[in-house]
């Protein structure tokens, strides 16, 4: 009997980061791609606490002959001249019905800071972030890959 347990407790503990993607939760490693060039630019990890959503940038991807730590020169907030990787870009996504809003997401490339929602897609594979200003249909939509 005590085998069984063991193994019943292996196997959920390993089940459980599939079951947090087949579900559709945002929560994980996120890689992020520019909408030009189609590289990846960034991992992002989004947790949840409290209910709310935040995404903190992981690591960079950077080209030879870019800073490998570059600082959010542009923003205008507590963030100003802070080290873009560790930074908070998404902040205050709650849920609503299928999708997550009610956020920001800043930008660290002109620091500026937009309202946000998030859509989980592919049963949990890829989301999509939209930064926007006013309403929904005044921004742009990026997909972010699941990378764990």
């Amino acid at each position: 009997m005590r085998p069984l347990i063991i193994l019943s407790l292996i196997a959920a503990v390993i089940a459980t980061p599939f079951a947090m993607a087949q579900d559709g939760s945002p929560v994980g490693l996120w890689k992020t791609i520019d909408d030009t060039s189609g590289k990846p630019t960034a991992l992002i990890r989004i947790t949840e606490q409290q209910g709310e959503l935040q995404g903190k940038i992981e690591k960079l991807f950077r080209t030879p002959g870019e800073d490998p730590n570059p600082t959010c020169v542009q923003c205008k907030d507590a963030r100003k001249d802070q080290p873009i990787v560790g930074m908070t870009i998404v902040s205050g996504l709650k849920k609503s019905g299928k999708e997550y809003d009610g956020g920001e997401i800043l930008d660290p490339k002109n620091g500026k800071v937009y309202k946000s929602k998030l859509t989980v897609r592919d049963g949990g594979k890829k989301v999509e972030v939209r930064g926007y200003v006013g309403m929904p249909m005044f921004g742009r939509s990026q997909v972010w890959l699941r990378q764990e």
